[in-house]
């Protein structure tokens, strides 16, 4: 009779350390399987969680291994050279159990199956995503695609690994990791170029079972949205214009107040990326550090970045559209105009302003700020450049 299959499992998986398990029960019968088979051994390795479950057999090969987490979701995996070694693509997760069913052959075609499980202790700390823009919208051609994390990635690559973009025509993009104004850590995926109109954007963030360096990741994410118009609103605080282009074409021009000069009150400059249409809000100068110069309802309200400036209907400033800078950082419009525009701009649209008396250019985490950077300069902010 041929000696079965002693097959050797290693199961990379855990928090924390986890006590050797071993196989439930012996072999149950392929076919052909011998009666005596010895059972497969299963042995959990003292190590961190976020790795693959890796099989491998002695004296004979893997027919098939089948690794199932608690809820009915499957690890597929990859058998090696030689059929004596099978690793999953996915790593394992924390605090998930799973059940493997080792199947293996002896080199006359014996077969035996082992089953098995293990389960790897909770997350002391679980990262989670906000994903932007949100899930089947359509939103200007300038909008990059952002992930803001809840906890600090210090392991910026492990994380990028596990994220895939995929776009309708095949669009050039990267990676890049900023601090978003908020203080936490954020990863944007922005095009070489605008984004061209109908290109459809998915994607698969693959990451339960990732350690970020700050927390662990319990699940995966998916999103797409599709891209609209190519409308690009272009500011000039010199001449106190803003103008909307539409397919390459100026269709409106609009007179203006920016940002009042010589002080904390100057506009930004650069590209700056309609963020939200807010409509009706409440501005208090004191919350952007401007004192108690303002405390206000604003109609029409389009915010451009994070530390408050914004597109808005600004009628007490009605002297000074098209003629001075007046304003306390803000791209201020009459109502009527502030009105109509508001309608026919996209969240996402890029607003590419200049001037010569403005504070600096829009930072990458300050709204999306992404496009202020040459596409190299974008590229070296990847952690797999």
């Amino acid at each position: 009779m041929s000696r079965p299959v002693l097959a050797a499992v290693a199961l990379v998986a855990s928090l924390t350390a986890c006590t050797a398990q071993a196989a439930d029960g012996g072999s149950s019968g392929g076919s052909g399987a011998a009666k005596d088979a010895s059972p497969v051994k299963v042995t959990v390795v003292d190590r961190a969680a976020g790795k693959p479950v890796s099989v491998t057999a002695t004296g004979g090969t893997l027919a098939e291994v089948k690794v199932v987490d608690g809820e009915g979701g499957i690890l597929k995996g990859r058998t090696g050279t030689g059929g004596t070694s099978w690793a999953s693509e996915r790593k394992a997760a924390p605090g998930t159990s799973y059940t493997v069913e080792v199947t293996s052959r002896t080199a006359d075609g014996k077969e035996s199956t082992s089953r098995s499980s293990f389960s790897t202790p909770e997350a002391d700390k679980v990262n989670k995503v906000t994903l932007a823009p949100g899930k089947n919208t359509t939103v200007g051609i300038a909008h990059p695609l952002s992930i803001v994390f809840d906890l600090p990635v210090t392991k910026k690559a492990d994380v990028e690994k596990q994220l895939k973009v995929t776009t309708s025509n095949g669009t050039e993009g990267s990676w890049g990791w900023v601090k978003d104004y908020s203080g936490r850590d954020r990863a944007d995926w922005r095009p070489r170029e605008y984004w061209k109109p109908g290109t459809k954007v998915t994607l698969e963030a693959d990451l339960d079972g990732t350690d970020s360096g700050g927390g662990w990741f319990v699940r995966d994410y998916r999103t797409g949205f599709t891209i609209g118009a190519a409308q690009i609103v272009k500011v000039d605080l010199d001449t106190h214009r803003l103008t909307v282009e539409r397919d390459g074409r100026a269709v409106r021009t609009i007179p203006v107040s920016g940002g009042t000069p010589g002080g904390d009150k100057r506009s930004w400059r650069g590209t700056a990326v309609l963020m939200a249409k807010e409509g009706t809000i409440n501005m208090n100068s004191e919350t952007v550090g401007l004192g108690d110069a303002y405390n206000k309802d604003v109609d029409y309200s389009m915010r451009l970045t994070w530390s408050g400036m914004y597109a808005h209907a600004a009628p007490w400033n009605a002297a000074y559209f098209g003629k001075a800078n007046k304003s306390s950082g803000c791209i201020g419009m009459s109502d009527e105009n502030a009105a109509s525009f508001y309608a026919s701009v996209n969240v996402g649209d890029p607003f590419e302003i200049k001037g010569r008396e403005t504070k600096g250019i829009v930072a990458e985490g300050n709204g999306y700020g992404a496009w202020n950077l040459s596409w190299d300069q974008w590229k070296a902010k990847s952690a797999l450049r």
